[in-house]
């Protein structure tokens, strides 16, 4: 991933935030053609670039044609990264939501999720059930809101941005090592 390439070859330090990426979907989910009604060939596209991104990565997606919502996920995606297991977190929901299609916004499947990498269940539902790190992503949906963020992933440097999935090349020149 060029993420972690950054890491490897610069020693460049990540930092997840959060995004509002459609927080009006339900906690049953939404179809994408719903979701973009009129815009079926913006779903095609978007699908078909995602999975060339995916694929030139070495990542595993699959085609999908409903979206959940990630509120809860992000919000536990704080507790983990507090617990020092942030990207292993952000890594196994990448691959529960993207690869096998789960609903992220379900308690017991996040709760699965934090198992699976060694976190206490226990403690991820406590978590999850007393919203104890929304105040967290709300900061961070509120500093996407001030930075008028409006795209993911938009990667942030500095005063420099990068939104989209963007060639290793351009990371590299965001964090100012090449013009």
């Amino acid at each position: 991933m060029r993420t972690e390439r950054l890491q490897q070859e610069y020693g460049v330090l990540l930092r997840w935030s959060a995004f509002p990426l459609h927080p009006d979907t339900p906690t049953e989910g939404r179809e994408l053609a719903e979701l973009f009604a009129g815009r079926e060939a913006m779903i095609r596209d978007m699908q078909a670039r995602l999975l060339q991104v995916a694929a030139s990565e070495g990542l595993a997606l699959t085609e999908r044609s409903r979206t959940y919502n990630s509120r809860r996920a992000q919000e536990l995606g704080k507790w983990a990264e507090a617990q020092g297991h942030g990207n292993e977190f952000h890594q196994a929901v990448y691959r529960a939501y993207f690869v096998t299609g789960v609903n992220i916004a379900l308690v017991d499947e996040l709760v699965r999720i934090a198992a699976a990498i060694g976190l206490s269940a226990d403690e991820a539902r406590t978590v999850l059930e007393e919203r104890s790190c929304a105040a967290a992503v709300d900061a961070d949906w509120q500093r996407a809101m001030d930075l008028r963020i409006t795209a993911v992933p938009t990667h942030l440097c500095g005063s420099r941005r990068l939104s989209g999935f963007a060639a290793y090349e351009d990371f590299v020149r965001l964090i100012g090592k090449i013009q």
